[in-house]
């Protein structure tokens, strides 16, 4: 199946294997601070061309982005959080005086559905491409079901099966058949993020279908009111959803989020200021953070100075 470019990101959409390899590399040598140069002489490309995918990316340099990297920026961002995560929490309000965010409409299956794991179901599906690597979308005429990211695989197979095979463990009975017109709700996921991140109004809802248990929706529903260039640690997560004595448990329903990007699953680390895991790849992880970081700072003065 072939992917289907989504024109509005197309220099991100080139630029991301550059950007992970390079996250790879500064997490190895962070302590090094290496220059761009070196960077770029380490990776064996340009360092104009280097420059020129960060910036298109993150919309900052190599340099500034490897601030957003390390540790201790995690925790000054969880603790400039914590001022306004109980708020937002509780209002559902992406961030003061903001009365949208990704304007998503959510279903929960119900219980009786998720005990049929998909039976009878047909789930439309397509590849696409995005700002941060190919994503597999599923959608029934109910919303979207399932936005995952796609990675070579380290033995060798195949990243679009791989991706398939996740997707199959979640609906396992489902049929899965090809649908051109999945790719433009992934572009409309996309799109969402950068409207939201902009301040633009997006329109009309995208409507979402979660198959889950009640605290895992619970849980996902939560992070949906978590605003970009915040973090939530899995505590304060645990709390706003009324089971502070189920952090475990929270984080359970963190990694079995179906919806990257859109529930923002990135957004939740520890307390200690450790990144914690990420189903789709730590690297994407930090990019996801650090581009969010860059974009909250440049609409802060104070923050962009």
């Amino acid at each position: 199946m072939p992917a289907l470019p989504l024109s509005s990101v197309s220099e991100p959409l080139r630029g991301y294997p550059l950007v992970e390899r390079a996250i790879r590399y500064l997490q190895q040598h962070h302590a090094a601070q290496p220059s761009l140069e070196a960077l770029a002489t380490a990776l064996g490309c340009e360092p104009s061309a280097l420059q020129r995918q960060f910036s298109a990316l993150a919309g900052v340099s190599p340099k500034r982005f490897t601030q957003y990297l390390t540790k201790e920026h995690a925790r000054q961002l969880l603790a400039r959080s914590t001022d306004v995560l109980s708020t937002t929490l509780a209002t559902g309000l992406s961030s003061p005086g903001r009365l949208h965010d990704l304007m998503v409409t959510t279903e929960a299956m119900t219980p009786g559905e998720i005990g049929r794991q998909g039976s009878g179901v047909r789930l439309g599906i397509a590849f696409a491409d995005s700002p941060f690597g190919r994503v597999l979308a599923a959608a029934t005429p109910r919303g979207l079901a399932f936005l995952g990211f796609v990675d070579p695989v380290d033995d060798g197979a195949d990243g679009d099966e791989a991706a398939l095979d996740d997707l199959r463990q979640r609906w396992p009975r489902a049929t899965l058949a090809p649908e051109p017109a999945v790719a433009d709700l992934a572009a409309q996921a996309f799109a969402r993020v950068g409207d939201a991140a902009a301040g633009r109004a997006p329109g009309r809802p995208l409507h979402l279908l979660l198959a889950g248990t009640n605290f895992q929706i619970k849980v996902w529903e939560a992070l949906l009111r978590v605003p970009e260039g915040r973090l939530v640690s899995y505590t304060a997560l645990a709390r706003a959803v009324g089971r502070p004595d189920a952090v475990r448990a929270v984080a359970g329903a963190v990694g079995r989020n179906p919806l990257s990007v859109l529930i923002p699953c990135h957004r939740v680390i520890r307390e200690s200021g450790d990144l914690g895991g990420y189903h789709w790849g730590l690297p994407r992880k930090i990019a996801l953070i650090a581009c969010e970081s860059a974009r909250h700072d440049a609409a802060d003065p104070a923050l962009a100075a």
